[in-house]
């Protein structure tokens, strides 16, 4: 039986020890979430909200790590005809975030068959405020995104948004690769 990642972490930090984003992974009760033909496993305090949000496979709601005040979110799509490329998908991800203070790394890589591509954006998000036809956002500063582009074997794209405040997302990037069997070690840099 795993224990809970609090209660871990708890007796590390007592031991004079740090819990590191890869011991709450792999301490971290999770699921397994099918979403037409792409598996997840998604930990079980990623809490899915009652009514569904449009446009989308799946969204999930992760709660604040100390400092932060605000949830981030997990929102996944899939497109017919995959959803327009991943150069211009991860152009739209940077896009959300101001341009001003803004930073950017993309990286790619292949975890169980499937390749993939990772942008990491800080600075202010866009935040979409109301009916996406409107196009009405609100500045969100001290905000990071985690934008996965998955190409399945069969050429099925899925995208994988990770959106919240800097250090609640940042905590939780390598449990997010786990999701979908990747992790940050081998990821090569892409260029645009």
């Amino acid at each position: 039986m795993r224990l809970n990642v609090v209660m871990l972490c708890g007796l590390l930090a007592l031991s004079g020890s740090v819990c590191s984003a890869d011991e709450k992974a792999k301490t971290e009760e999770t699921t397994q979430v099918k979403l037409k033909g792409l598996t997840l496993t998604i930990p079980k305090s990623w809490v899915a909200p009652d009514a569904p949000k449009p446009m989308r496979l799946a969204t999930y709601e992760i709660a604040p790590v100390e400092g932060d005040k605000e949830k981030a979110e997990l929102a996944i799509s899939n497109f017919p005809g995959g959803g327009g490329g991943v150069a211009p998908n991860l152009t739209r991800w940077i896009g959300q975030f101001e341009a001003d203070g803004r930073e950017s790394v993309i990286k790619q890589g292949k975890a169980n068959g499937k390749q993939y591509y990772i942008v990491d954006i800080t600075g202010t998000y866009k935040k979409s405020v109301g009916p996406p036809m409107l196009q009405k956002t609100e500045p969100v500063k001290g905000s990071r995104m985690l934008g996965v582009i998955l190409v399945m074997e069969d050429d099925e794209v899925y995208f994988l948004k990770l959106t919240g405040p800097d250090k609640t997302v940042k905590a939780q990037s390598e449990i997010f690769r786990s999701t979908f069997g990747a992790k940050s070690e081998g990821e090569e840099d892409y260029e645009l």
